[in-house]
């Protein structure tokens, strides 16, 4: 019985350094992991793409930044077609400039409940701001000029709202037309909200976003020929993010 005694508390004594060694790995491989993902956003003023690198603080903290663009859309766009004639395509009738944005940000994200398992989910709160540009080009439309009582000639054209009614419009010329008349609009942002990671793979990234945003651009960014365009933009988002885990 004394000699049993004594091979179970040798055991045991060997086993505590094993436990103990296998809690701090598990630890350091949590702590040292970093992150680098790409997402696809869906906002409520548009749609946008983005790039992110996170490095983790401590156990439940990360810092990030972030690279994100994207589209402006104004609440009254509607898109038709000419009322008159068969023309292929759509357009938005009234829509002076196309817009884009792209902003940089630093950001922090703190883990509220930590994954249980890998089949778990990890719910996290982030909070980012930083820099915003606004860019735009005009939009150029092919436009019917009459030449005679049965004939037109399509003339590339800007959109003037007076001249140019919707059943004069034949549809969008190039996108590339208007670019060397592009003009960029500064301006500040931020956003916050949650992230829900669901990965089942250890060192791979899926998770699902969702918040709002707020940008405040240094004047009104002109996209329809209306006189309620406006430079403060708050915007709904949802977003699936992907990427990789990364050990430094």
């Amino acid at each position: 019985m004394k000699k049993l005694l004594i091979i179970f508390v040798l055991i045991g004594f060997c086993a505590f350094p094993v436990f103990g060694q296998g809690e701090l790995n598990e630890q350091q491989k949590i702590f040292f992991r970093n992150e680098r993902s790409f997402a696809i956003l869906l906002n409520s003023d548009g749609y946008g793409i983005s790039y992110r690198e996170a490095k983790r603080v401590d156990f439940l903290n990360k810092r990030y930044f972030e690279i994100e663009a994207g589209t402006l859309k104004h609440p009254r766009e509607y898109r038709d077609s000419n009322p008159y004639y068969q023309t292929p395509g759509t357009f938005v009738y009234g829509k002076m400039n196309f817009p884009l944005y792209v902003r940089g940000s630093y950001g922090i994200q703190h883990e509220i409940f930590k994954k249980a398992d890998l089949g778990g989910v990890a719910v996290r709160y982030f909070i980012s701001g930083g820099p915003s540009f606004a860019l735009y080009k005009p939009i150029y439309y092919k436009i019917l000029n009459p030449i005679s009582n049965y004939e037109f000639e399509i003339v590339d054209e800007k959109l003037d709202v007076i001249t140019h009614p919707p059943y004069d419009i034949y549809g969008r010329a190039s996108f590339t037309k208007g670019l060397n008349e592009l003009k960029i609009v500064p301006g500040l942002f931020a956003k916050g909200g949650f992230n829900f990671e669901y990965s089942k793979e250890e060192k791979v990234i899926h998770a699902v976003e969702a918040g709002i945003s707020f940008s405040a651009f240094t004047k009104k960014i002109p996209i329809m020929a209306t006189t309620d365009n406006k430079a403060l933009y708050l915007s709904l988002f949802i977003s699936y993010r992907f990427g990789v885990i990364i050990d430094p």
